[in-house]
């Protein structure tokens, strides 16, 4: 009986590799691994085989079995179900019926609005620069004459990414006010004027109106003779350009460690409710200990700067209640722009 295994698996298995549909493969199983097909028929041999053969024989019929299953599975697998249902028959694509038109997406409101803001100051002569978002102790605070001492630097205000009392402190950027000091490095003899746009991180919670990341947008002017009155006239345009024309500005005295003197910029506009005034960012007259780390001479040289949110930007002029909502990725919203 040994001797007969083997040339009906090779005879079951000829069959299923033979088959070249479902229906046939169906037949091949019914012949073969059926409840009275011939593979499985085997084991009612045993009854014949001598004594001392019979754990060879049936360890020999099983593996047989495992292997013309196996083959089976494996060619079903490749022709799909053995037994088709009659749906399958039919065509899977309905080509008569109307195909869904494209939706094309659109830049997020906040990508929407540092357009905006290169394109407005570009008409008055700003180019745009970028810098790295992770930055060192140097660019971010001493360049900007925030010493060693300033709460500014304190570790539950900043996202330091090596030990912020090590000699070399690496931390994800708190302003985008590094790009300056990055171009004023970079030019040895001005006149400059850029904006530079990216973003910022700090430690804040998650409310209606901040965020640990955000954006900004920074200006710098620096040329001879440069004054609050040059400040003052951009930042009028800018208002102008970008909340309408009767947009009023205001600036009301601050403090800033890398401008002297400093001021903050209030913006009076009308979002449906009456016309009020709201603070959008912070401006002056660059300090001249930080003209002195770049190597520039305050003496020769003045210049202006100016930071502004670029979410706040976008909230005020949307009307957007709740800055996590730009962040939040809902379609709904994010489809109104």
């Amino acid at each position: 009986m040994l001797e007969k295994i083997e040339p009906l698996k090779e005879e079951a298995l000829a069959a299923i590799s033979a088959v070249a549909d479902s229906d046939a493969l169906e037949q091949v199983r019914i012949k073969y691994l059926g409840s009275k097909g011939a593979v499985k028929g085997m084991m009612g041999w045993i009854k014949d085989v001598p004594k001392e053969q019979k754990r060879d024989f049936g360890q020999q019929a099983n593996a047989a079995q495992k292997t013309v299953q196996e083959a089976f599975e494996a060619k079903k697998g490749s022709l799909g179900s053995a037994k088709p249902q009659a749906s399958s028959l039919k065509p899977q694509l309905d080509i008569t019926e109307p195909a869904t038109a494209p939706v094309l997406g659109r830049r997020h409101i906040i990508s929407q609005t540092i357009d905006e803001l290169i394109e407005v100051f570009a008409r008055m002569g700003f180019d745009h620069h970028e810098g790295p978002e992770v930055e060192d102790d140097r660019h971010n605070f001493i360049a900007l004459n925030i010493p060693q001492t300033h709460p500014a630097r304190d570790p539950l205000d900043n996202f330091y990414l090596s030990d912020p009392f090590g000699p070399s402190p690496t931390l994800l950027r708190s302003q985008t006010s590094t790009v300056q000091i990055r171009v004023m490095e970079k030019t040895p003899q001005p006149p400059i004027r850029i904006i530079s746009t990216g973003r910022v991180y700090r430690p804040d919670e998650h409310d209606a109106t901040h965020y640990s990341m955000f954006h900004q947008v920074e200006g710098l002017y620096v040329d001879k003779k440069v004054s609050m009155v040059d400040l003052k006239t951009t930042l009028y345009q800018f208002a102008r350009a970008m909340f309408g024309q009767d947009a009023e500005i205001d600036l009301v005295p601050s403090y800033f460690p890398f401008t002297e003197p400093s001021a903050e910029l209030y913006v009076k506009m009308d979002l449906g409710k009456g016309p009020e005034w709201m603070e959008i960012g912070g401006c002056g007259m660059v300090d001249p200990a930080v003209f002195e780390q770049v190597g520039y001479d305050p003496e020769e040289w003045t210049g202006f700067a100016f930071g502004l949110g670029i979410e706040r930007l976008a909230m005020r002029k949307h009307a957007i209640k709740d800055i996590r909502w730009l962040f939040e990725n809902d379609v709904r919203f994010l489809r109104k722009f």
